[in-house]
């Protein structure tokens, strides 16, 4: 599903990350965890194709069998759109909007047909217990609330993989709690791979493998 070999960052003559090489599989919930200030957030930032890595090293990164160290940013784009769903600390929706506009925003981006796309929104906000919000703009909905409408968005496109960077950070602990659930969850019943940066020891003991990171480079590995 991802692999990705010798993966550096620079920013300066700050080196963020030193030659990372991870391996994920179709369906595994892993969990990305270190200090703050290790490189986290800018490896899942490069493996979701957000950022790039440094070009003095040689280095190759696959995703769901598309190799993309070369392909053009016109291309990475439309890749990033159908291929990768991303969940972030602070949802990211967008305030004029409602749950079921904002859930659509990446499909009508792909250009998909909006009837159809409006009713698998609605679907997908049914599925996560959402039906009776769908009309509801962000501000009338609680912080669990809209970080659901978030993964429905992630997942309007099928995408091969969720990148989600503190999805519960900003959570209080029971909604954090169902959150962590719902990715298990879609996991057992979609087959959907996550890739989750984490302070959350719960989450992260829910995982199948917990990625520790140290300095800018993978320290350990541990499977649950």
């Amino acid at each position: 599903m991802i692999k990705a070999t010798n993966i550096h960052k620079k920013y300066g003559p700050l080196e963020v990350l030193k030659g990372v090489n991870l391996h994920i599989k179709k369906g595994e919930v892993i969990a990305i965890v270190g200090p703050s200030g290790t490189g986290k957030t800018t490896l899942l930032q490069i493996l979701g194709t957000l950022d790039k890595p440094s070009t003095e090293h040689k280095h190759s990164l696959t995703i769901n069998g598309t190799s993309l160290e070369k392909i053009s940013d016109k291309s990475l784009s439309k890749f990033r759109n159908t291929n990768i769903g991303f969940i972030f600390q602070f949802h990211q929706l967008l305030p004029e909007f409602t749950a079921l506009e904002n859930v659509c925003i990446p499909a009508f981006i792909a250009r998909k047909n909006k009837k159809e796309t409006e009713q698998k929104a609605a679907k997908l906000l049914d599925y996560l217990g959402l039906s009776e919000r769908i009309s509801h703009k962000p501000n009338e909905l609680s912080g669990g609330e809209q970080q659901r409408v978030a993964v429905a968005r992630a997942l309007i496109n099928d995408p091969a993989v969720i990148f989600a960077d503190e999805p519960s950070g900003n959570l209080d602990s029971k909604s954090a709690e169902n959150l962590h659930h719902l990715f298990l969850k879609l996991r057992e019943e979609l087959g959907q791979t996550f890739v989750i940066v984490t302070h959350n020891s719960k989450l992260a003991a829910m995982a199948d493998r917990t990625i520790e990171m140290k300095d800018g480079a993978i320290l350990d590995t541990h499977k649950q």
